[in-house]
């Protein structure tokens, strides 16, 4: 790790940024607070309200933290398609009582007044996904003492993040929770994809830069490990999603470890983008035609997760989750990290002693 990042965080933990309301500022507070990196997610958010949460942040915890942001992505070009998947989805409108959204509304996002907002209130760390920001972007944050980070979930996507001037790259495995970091959204993309360890060793072996971890990590033997594989820290997403700081609903929260879910998969059937989630009825009925239209999808189909969810109804939620979601632990957020930290010195400790005994 280099050493402007690590003066960040005394862990090697860094909490990931959970879109949709959960990576709320309590919950980064508390993760900085213990010594790992708290972050705030942007992604769906006003540039007043990302300002509002990082100034509430500021008011909880001196220490570092890291804000978010979604790369802006191209028109949808497929003509009809989002059309037809609202007539297939006209039966859950019924079902839960509420009117489908927009799919045109919010395609901006705002990204361009967000990054004037934190230029203008500098935050410790930011990182980016669904693509790389220009070079003059990243140069700018730098200059505003900003560590810059961007996802990749490839060798070739991590060489754009180095060639672009970013400060590390997050490697993000096909195991981990929520929408997968593709620089390029395109169909094949469903099924597919790299593992962690995996995509560490060929990340390492294409760029010079520090290597961030995710995708699937809930234990600190698992820290140790993708820190032996050569990753500089690790980002937990799904470990931190059952805490009480977290602003998961408590649905969302017990859905990880009910028997009703036993596993994850990719799907567009929520946003139009893959995404890893609990496979529930939803996901089961629209995602084999769901279309690869984001942030169309996510827009058509807000209402009725909203809906879903106040009718206390998980079969109809977005259940983002990683694949170790069943070793979800329900501890405050701090003595998370604490326990994490515990858990990968002593794999540490142990991994020295075996290669001690074996020279």
């Amino acid at each position: 790790m280099s050493s402007a990042l690590t003066d960040l965080f005394p862990l090697p933990i860094v909490q990931a940024p959970m879109a949709g309301g959960v990576s709320v500022p309590q919950l980064a507070a508390a993760v900085s607070e213990a010594g790992g990196l708290g972050f705030l997610a942007a992604g769906y958010k006003t540039a007043d309200g990302m300002y509002q949460e990082i100034k509430q942040l500021r008011g909880l915890t001196g220490r570092p933290f890291g804000v978010n942001l979604f790369m802006p992505q191209p028109e949808y070009a497929e003509s009809g398609a989002v059309e037809v998947y609202a007539h297939q989805l006209a039966g859950e409108a019924a079902w839960y009582e509420t009117e489908l959204g927009d799919p045109d509304s919010g395609r901006d996002d705002g990204y361009e007044a967000k990054l004037a907002v934190l230029l203008d209130n500098p935050v410790a760390a930011a990182s980016f996904h669904f693509g790389v920001p220009s070079p003059e972007v990243l140069d700018s944050l730098r200059r505003a003492g900003t560590l810059t980070l961007v996802t990749a979930t490839t060798a070739e996507e991590a060489l754009a993040v180095e060639r672009a001037g970013a400060d590390a790259v997050i490697a993000q495995g096909v195991e981990a929770g929520g929408h997968q970091g593709t620089h390029r959204d395109v169909q094949e993309n469903d099924g597919s994809g790299i593992g962690l360890l995996s995509l560490i060793a060929q990340i390492r072996e294409t760029v010079g830069i520090p290597v961030v971890a995710a995708g699937g990590i809930m234990r600190g033997s698992q820290i140790a490990a993708v820190l032996a594989a050569g990753a500089s820290a690790a980002q937990l997403g799904t470990a931190f999603l059952a805490t009480p700081e977290s602003g998961a609903t408590e649905l969302h929260k017990q859905a990880l470890t009910n028997p009703l879910f036993t596993r994850t998969e990719l799907t567009r059937a929520f946003s139009g983008r893959p995404a890893r989630g609990l496979v529930n009825r939803f996901m089961r009925e629209h995602g084999p035609y769901a279309p690869a239209a984001y942030p169309e999808v996510h827009h058509l189909t807000s209402p009725l997760r909203k809906a879903a969810a106040r009718a206390g109804d998980a079969q109809g939620m977005a259940l983002w989750a990683g694949q170790g979601h069943r070793m979800a632990r329900e501890l405050p957020a701090g003595q998370l990290v604490e326990i994490l930290a515990e858990e990968l010195a002593a794999a540490s400790t142990a991994l020295s002693t075996k290669e001690g005994e074996e020279r």
